[in-house]
């Protein structure tokens, strides 16, 4: 029997898209290539950084729009998904999503505009505040922001989903695609699935099963841009300072370190610290799971973070998917609606990523943000 819509993947996107569409009277079917609770993707571990600092109104919309969707999943083991604990930035490079340094004060005045709390402070200031961190001339403190707890955010989205009437369907490898006018033949290692509208958040697997034949499917392949699936290996290490510790950004001026820097507090953890985006790239079927730049982030760790041990370091993998410009694909061509190349910074947005996906999915003329959009369609 035809499914009306089938998901492929279920990490945070595919079950947040899922989720969406339950939410809208639908019962869609989500399978996953591994099994539950899997570490070889983007969306495992506890903790994810909810960053509010943007000055692109694309990102701020759906920010917004994310926000409303972690608002409605309320609170999860007696919790909120989102801590709130506040945010720092500070640096004079690139923020995220930006292709160009970002002024400090522009976000800051981009978020008040938009009802965000934000103030901006001094160095020294900051420091006095939060003595485990050191800060450049001007830092940017965002009160509304924090972590969101990816874990237990997987585990709410697929309990939702199923008590909506949906299905998660794990360690069932999708192959190929295999398109018509009348929906998609979904090829998969336990057997071929037909839906009438397919969504694809196959995170680090989205260039081999949309790629020039579909997989080994039928059709042309979805115009995606280049995707780079990198293994990044950030690491949680131990404060002496007990708090009061934040998430954090910094916007480093380029050849100053490897990259951006970006972190958060993970209770029971400790205090988890990365590069953004510069590890090895890697076939995602055959990563090594070996942790890169160690000795960097330590040096960093030692300059930066006076609160913390820089030789406690625990390192930890994850995937990146990442576009040459960082902006995400939210897009729909023909049957297929794609969500791809979050570029490790997506987490934050799923709800809101998984209400455009939805909307993609349910209405053929439904658009997203222009530059979320693939070029060619």
């Amino acid at each position: 029997m035809a499914q009306r819509i089938v998901v492929i993947g279920g990490g945070i996107m595919g079950l947040a898209a899922a989720w969406q569409l339950v939410r809208r009277g639908e019962r869609p079917v989500v399978i996953d290539r591994f099994a539950r609770g899997h570490h070889e993707g983007a969306s495992h571990g506890e903790t994810r950084n909810f960053n509010n600092a943007y000055g692109e109104a694309h990102y701020l919309d759906l920010l917004a729009l994310a926000r409303e969707g972690w608002d409605a999943l309320g609170d999860v083991d007696g919790e909120p998904l989102l801590r709130l604990h506040g945010l720092v930035s500070h640096g004079g490079g690139a923020a995220l999503g930006s292709g160009s340094a970002t002024s400090l004060a522009g976000i800051a005045d981009g978020l008040t505009a938009r009802g965000i709390p934000a103030e901006l402070l001094t160095g020294a200031d900051a420091a006095r505040r939060w003595p485990g961190m050191r800060f450049e001339d001007t830092v940017l403190h965002s009160p509304d922001a924090g972590v969101a707890r990816a874990a237990a955010a997987i585990r709410e989205l697929e309990r939702r989903i199923t008590a909506g009437g949906g299905e998660v369907r794990w360690s069932i490898p999708a192959r190929a695609l295999s398109p018509d006018a009348d929906g998609v033949d979904v090829v998969t290692d336990a057997g071929t699935l037909r839906a009438d509208v397919v969504v694809v958040t196959a995170g680090a697997w989205t260039s081999s099963l949309l790629g020039p034949a579909l997989g080994s499917g039928s059709g042309p392949g979805i115009p995606l841009p280049p995707l780079r699936v990198t293994e990044e290996t950030p690491a949680h290490f131990t404060p002496f300072v007990a708090g009061p510790w934040l998430s954090f950004n910094h916007f480093v001026t380029p050849g100053s370190q490897p990259s951006n820097v970006y972190g958060m507090p993970t209770p029971g953890e400790g205090i988890k610290v990365g590069f953004h985006g510069i590890g090895d790239e890697v076939d995602p079927d055959r990563r090594p799971h070996r942790p890169v730049l160690q000795h960097e982030l330590r040096d960093y760790v030692r300059e930066w973070m006076p609160g913390l041990d820089p030789d406690t370091a625990v390192p930890i993998s994850c995937t990146y998917t990442s576009t040459p410009t960082e902006a995400f694909v939210l897009d729909r061509v023909e049957r297929i609606v794609v969500g791809a190349g979050f570029s490790g910074q997506g987490f934050k947005f799923a709800p809101g990523v998984g209400a455009t996906l939805a909307a993609l999915a349910l209405d053929p003329s439904a658009r997203a943000a222009e530059a979320f959009r693939l070029a060619s369609v």
